[in-house]
């Protein structure tokens, strides 16, 4: 019985160190820079699976390729500019937590203030045209209709 609890034990260590160790990357630069380069990326690039988390924060599969294909670069000796512009042609302008300013973002940014002034114009002039309407009929029209009344009544 104690051989067979003591290997199991056994067996759970070596199961959890060996997760233990695949969630650690340990990366070598060339240079104090270049570590500080691949820290900023990573915490600039939106992982696309996960989507508010960094690729930095994220576990996700993708994310793991996303920091090795950053430091890949990196080491290659790329600047910032140019492993942004290689992960937007990949993923597009979501990967980045800062997107640049493009129509479609004004558009995003601004259609909530246009819906709300259309609608507020909408509800003004809707006010306006009921206090401004014209009654059903005309002077003539009202004048007999009055006569009508009044025999009618006086037929009672």
């Amino acid at each position: 019985m104690n051989k067979l609890i003591t290997g199991l034990v056994v067996g759970l260590m070596l199961t959890f160190s060996q997760l233990a160790m695949a969630a650690i990357e340990a990366h070598q630069f060339d240079s104090a820079e270049q570590e500080q380069l691949f820290r900023e990326l990573t915490r600039e690039l939106r992982c696309p699976k996960c989507q508010n988390n960094n690729i930095s924060d994220s576990n996700a599969g993708l994310a793991q390729d996303l920091r090795e294909k950053t430091y890949q670069m990196v080491k290659a000796g790329s600047d910032k500019q140019q492993v942004l512009d290689y992960m937007v042609a990949r993923y597009g302008n979501f990967v980045r937590y800062d997107p640049p300013l493009t129509p479609a973002v004004l558009t995003l940014w601004l259609a909530p203030i246009g819906i709300i002034i259309i609608g507020g114009l909408t509800i003004f002039q809707l006010s306006r045209r009921k206090k401004g309407a014209k009654p059903a009929l005309d002077e003539q029209e009202q004048q007999r209709l009055a006569e009508l009344i009044k025999k009618t009544e006086q037929h009672k």
